[in-house]
C-alpha cells in the first residue's frame, strides 16, 4: 500500500476510535432523595389549585376581615417574603394565594385575632408557562393556554435541534411538594406509538443531546482520510 495512504488510514482509523469513545457522560437522572422516576403513564398531573404560586417581586392584596390596619398591598422581596404587622417577615415563596391565607390565618389565631378570615389576591397573575431547555431551537419559557401537549410545546420552541435525543426527552414536575420527572420518547410519539401526554403550567421539559450524533459529525470530517469512506451510521446510533 502507499505510504501516504497508509498514514492517511491510520489517521482515519485512530480518528474514528477516538470520536466513538467520547468522553464519559453521565447520563444518570433522578439519582437525588427527592425525586422520583415516575413511568411514561404515570406522571401524575398537578393539583390545579396550585397552578399558579407566588414568587419574588409580586404585588398582593391582603385582606384581614375586621382588621383594616393589617388589611393592605404588600410587596414581596427578592425572596418571596412580605413584611406583616405584628408578624415580621413572612416566607410566601412558592405558596398558592389559597395558601399564603392560610399561613397568616393560623399566625393571627389566638394570639392577634380569635377567628382571622384572611384574603390574599395577587394583584396581576402572569400567564401560565412551561420551560422549554436543551436541544431545541428556541430554548425559553412558553404560555400554555387550554389544554397543551408534549409534541405543542416543543413545536413552540422551535422544533427539536441538531443533536436532540429523541428518547431521552425529560418532563420535571412538582406535584404536593413531591419532585418527579418523566422520561418520554419523542420518536415514538411521533409515530404514534405512544400518547402525546399532556403537559401543565411550570413543568420544565428538557430535550436531551445525542452525543453520538456528536460523534458521528466528528467522523464524517475524517472520511476522506479513509481508504474506504463507508460508515455504517444505523450503528453508531443516535
Amino acid at each position: 500500500m502507499n505510504p501516504v495512504k497508509k498514514t492517511r488510514l491510520a489517521i482515519g482509523i485512530a480518528t474514528l476510535s477516538l470520536a466513538l469513545s467520547g468522553c464519559a457522560t453521565d447520563r444518570l437522572y433522578g439519582e437525588a432523595a427527592e425525586i422520583e422516576i415516575a413511568e411514561f403513564d404515570t406522571l401524575p398531573p398537578p393539583g390545579t389549585e396550585n397552578l399558579y404560586v407566588i414568587g419574588a417581586q409580586e404585588a398582593l392584596e391582603i385582606e384581614v376581615v375586621g382588621a383594616e390596619r393589617l388589611s393592605g398591598t404588600y410587596l414581596t422581596d427578592g425572596q418571596g417574603r412580605i413584611s406583616f404587622p405584628l408578624v415580621g417577615l413572612l416566607n410566601l415563596d412558592g405558596l398558592a394565594p389559597n395558601e399564603a391565607a392560610e399561613l397568616i390565618a393560623d399566625i393571627l389565631r389566638g394570639n392577634y385575632l380569635l377567628d382571622p378570615q384572611v384574603r390574599v389576591i395577587p394583584d396581576e397573575i402572569p400567564p401560565p408557562t412551561v420551560s422549554v431547555g436543551g436541544q431545541v431551537e428556541k430554548p425559553g419559557e412558553y404560555p400554555v393556554l387550554g389544554r397543551q401537549s408534549l409534541m405543542r410545546v416543543v413545536n413552540q420552541a422551535g422544533g427539536l435541534a441538531e443533536y436532540a435525543k429523541l428518547d431521552d426527552v425529560l418532563v420535571l414536575r412538582t406535584v404536593n411538594g413531591q419532585r418527579y420527572i418523566g422520561v418520554f420518547n419523542i420518536q415514538a410519539i411521533q409515530r404514534g406509538n405512544y400518547v402525546d401526554p399532556t403537559v401543565y403550567p411550570n413543568d420544565i421539559i428538557i430535550v436531551g443531546d445525542s452525543p453520538n450524533r456528536r460523534r458521528l459529525d466528528g467522523i464524517l470530517q475524517f472520511a476522506p482520510l479513509l481508504s474506504t469512506s463507508a460508515i455504517l451510521i444505523d450503528r453508531i446510533g443516535r
